[in-house]
């Protein structure tokens, strides 16, 4: 078989399905947590799948949550991208649709480039970049739109200060610890139960 052909194995085509699964149960259990932005759990299979997978994996299962995340926006299960939606929807289309496929892409190449060097910081690395440009990409998002993240800042003078203390910094934590510690212990997993299944 040929390289170009060898990722549509049915092993691999039942993990991509897999993983997209987690994607739109965690994201859909995250419409319900109640924090101002949505915990966004559904980062665990996003890196699993760059790192099991490949970058454009990666890519595809974050575009996946993209879509999920931008259909609960449309639906109003989210208060505050409601109220950039309302007021900018094609930036917070792109928000939606482009922070997650970015990270899971840059996982899954981070990992390809290191696993052969140091395996383990090729999985903390991905693991830990996948919340930094996620959050760092929705940021970027909300400066795009200046005029609505003013008019929700109310009195607070530095806009970029409301954004990154009052709206991402409790969630960015909490993803970031959860995907350093549940990403690599799956991706650990995965690969001991794939070592038993060759044997």
């Amino acid at each position: 078989m040929s390289k170009e052909n060898s990722f549509f194995s049915a092993r691999n085509v039942a993990l991509l399905g897999i993983l997209l699964a987690l994607v739109v149960v965690l994201q859909s259990l995250a419409s319900v947590v109640p924090l101002f932005v949505t915990l966004n759990l559904a980062l665990i299979p996003i890196i699993l799948a760059g790192m099991l997978l490949g970058a454009w994996a990666g890519a595809f299962v974050g575009f996946a949550c993209g879509v999920i995340v931008l259909i609960q926006v449309v639906m109003g299960l989210n208060a505050f991208y409601v109220l950039i939606w309302t007021n900018s929807p094609i930036v917070t289309t792109l928000i939606c649709l482009v922070k997650t496929t970015v990270a899971g892409g840059v996982a899954g190449a981070i990992f390809s480039l290191l696993k052969k060097k140091n395996k383990y910081v090729g999985v903390f690395l991905a693991s830990g970049i996948v919340p930094v440009l996620n959050t760092v990409l929705f940021i970027l998002g909300c400066l795009c739109m200046s005029d609505t993240m003013r008019l929700m800042a109310g009195d607070a003078a530095n806009i970029l200060l409301f954004i990154v203390v009052d709206v991402v910094t409790i969630n960015f934590f909490l993803e970031f610890a959860t995907s350093l510690i549940a990403a690599p212990a799956l991706h650990t997993v995965y690969t001991v139960a794939q070592r038993r299944i060759q044997k």
